[in-house]
């Protein structure tokens, strides 16, 4: 029995496929049920069968290339003892990868929970993500066999600003600067790319927020890694510790920073180090507000409009954390009128 639609496959394919990778006799029925649409070109079911079994189905979208990157991705993080639910099987010829059902409970679904409940499992991802973090570029050993998107690199940060100049400045605020403005404005994103090209790359999740870490058995499990690649750590830790979809305070936030700072090796002071998560966190929140502006606008996922002031809100903290960056605090003050 299938609960709603299957987008681009016969339900009879992925029914046999289920049986077979599951060992599911003819006679015993199975329910599918979509799961919530989400921004990567993925559909999600949850198959239950006998009283208590169940599993994922993942159908994607092959015309996106990191989503052809998860299962040997997932592999790999299996392989360095970081926690992702379990591969079952996959078809990639057919687009589909079934993996174990880890439940519903995530770091986002805590977000009314007492603090005290909450720290511990932040604690626990960036436990998790410093071990990710440890694995540099240079001399990375798995580098020749472990395809993974192209690193951040100057384009790639530049992207990303576009991206938020295009859907979030004009399309969202409605705001066209001048000449002049536009070309300063350019020049103080210039210079950010440059100092987040001075940190030395690491692997980086690359959508570390509250969605993408799910709890079960009171650990953390990382999802939604496909788009993992070598970049700049602290853009981790900014879509973690800035996360519009979930408030946390000031003090809490630094506190967490300096959880991490105390597990990773010290190659910066302190002071350093903290202005490297702003400047990042800065590059990240753009990176959201011009998803969510493109996804709700542009896709018609209109539950992403509703992120977006959270987001602004954060960015403008950002930018009157550093001196950097002051026309981008100037356009978030107009686009909050």
């Amino acid at each position: 029995m299938i609960k709603g639609k299957l987008k681009g496959l016969r339900s009879v394919e992925l029914v046999d496929f289920c049986r077979r990778s599951l060992g599911i006799q003819e006679s015993i029925k199975i329910e599918i049920f979509p799961l919530e649409r989400r921004g990567s070109d993925r559909s999600f079911y949850r198959l239950r069968w006998n009283e208590n079994e169940s599993a994922i189905l993942i159908y994607y979208n092959p015309n996106r290339e990191e989503n052809n990157l998860y299962v040997e991705i997932a592999k790999f993080l299996m392989e360095i003892k970081i926690p992702v639910p379990k591969i079952i099987n996959y078809d990639t010829k057919r687009y589909l990868i079934l993996i174990e059902d880890i439940g519903e409970k995530t770091l986002y679904s805590l977000k009314d929970e007492p603090w005290e409940k909450r720290e511990i499992f932040y604690q626990k991802t960036l436990y998790v993500i410093s071990k990710l973090h440890s694995f540099k570029k240079n001399g990375f050993p798995y580098y020749e066999h472990l395809k993974l998107m192209d690193d951040f690199d100057s384009n790639l940060y530049q992207w990303e600003q576009e991206y938020f100049k295009e859907n979030f400045i004009k399309d969202f605020c409605k705001i066209r600067l001048d000449p002049h403005v536009e070309k300063a404005f350019e020049n103080e994103l210039i210079n950010l790319r440059n100092k987040l090209l001075k940190i030395s790359p690491t692997l980086i999740h690359r959508d570390l927020q509250s969605q993408n870490i799910m709890i079960r058995n009171e650990e953390v499990l990382l999802i939604d890694f496909q788009g993992m690649r070598f970049g700049n750590p602290f853009y981790d830790l900014g879509s973690l510790l800035l996360d519009p979809y979930v408030e946390i305070s000031q003090d809490k936030r630094i506190k967490l920073l300096s959880y991490y700072y105390s597990l990773v090796k010290k190659e910066m002071d302190w002071k350093v180090f903290e202005e490297n998560f702003w400047l990042a966190s800065a590059q990240r929140l753009m990176q959201a507000l011009g998803a969510y502006c493109f996804l709700g606008l542009k896709k018609g996922l209109k539950v992403y409009i509703k992120y977006i002031p959270a987001a602004l809100e954060n960015l403008y903290l950002v930018t009157s954390m550093i001196s950097y960056l002051p026309l981008l605090k100037g356009l978030c003050l107009m686009c909050k009128k």
